[in-house]
């Protein structure tokens, strides 16, 4: 395994037990058996660290399932597109919402973290930009009603995939992945008879 995989797999475990306002750097390069120094050989700052463990390990590839919208061809019908999205988006944020939320309570390193992700052109917005893309797409195939806005449409969908995730944070975990897809399908058909274009 490389030192950076090991920094990554050493931060993941740091990040998600502490969250990220309460990992240092120096307590990751430790876990990982490094000096900070190396860390910083790797990555740029401590936000290019969190960028990194959420691309590479966060759990559901939310990533690689926006990716896949725009290569899917006749390959997948809109809802099983969506589902697809919508189990990734579930995973990703129920694994991610721990890191990040240690930031809130502190504005000044979230106004740091904020300037960080700017400054790197990525983001949270990114997600549902990229979704809404996808379905301004569909939209000129026809596949989704002209009058729908797919901005809106985008920030339903990923909004009740976080929502689950905060919830099953708050209430209780909730890990099994059959429950994620009978969600991710429900969630999904409930949209599509809004958004289905008029027959």
């Amino acid at each position: 395994m490389s030192t950076r995989d090991k920094i990554l797999d050493a931060a993941a475990e740091l990040i998600g037990d502490r969250g990220l306002a309460r990992a240092t750097t120096k307590e990751i390069a430790k876990a990982a058996g490094y000096s900070e120094g190396t860390l910083y050989k790797h990555f740029d700052s401590k936000t290019d660290l969190f960028v990194a463990v959420l691309a590479e390990r966060a759990q559901g590839d939310l990533g690689a399932a926006l990716r896949r919208l725009h290569d899917r061809g006749d390959q997948d019908d809109l809802a099983t597109a969506l589902r697809d999205v919508a189990v990734a988006a579930v995973r990703f944020y129920r694994q991610g919402f721990p890191m990040a939320a240690s930031l809130f309570a502190e504005p000044d390193l979230l106004a740091a973290h904020r300037a960080d992700l700017a400054a790197r052109e990525v983001g949270p917005h990114l997600v549902v930009r990229a979704l809404s893309g996808y379905l301004a797409d569909c939209r000129e195939r026809g596949e989704v009603a002209e009058k729908t806005d797919v901005d809106a449409a985008a920030a339903m969908l990923l909004g009740a995939c976080f929502q689950r995730a905060f919830l099953a944070h708050f209430t209780g975990p909730d890990d099994d992945p059959d429950s994620a897809k009978a969600f991710a399908a429900s969630l999904v058909n409930t949209m599509i008879e809004g958004i289905g274009p008029s027959r």
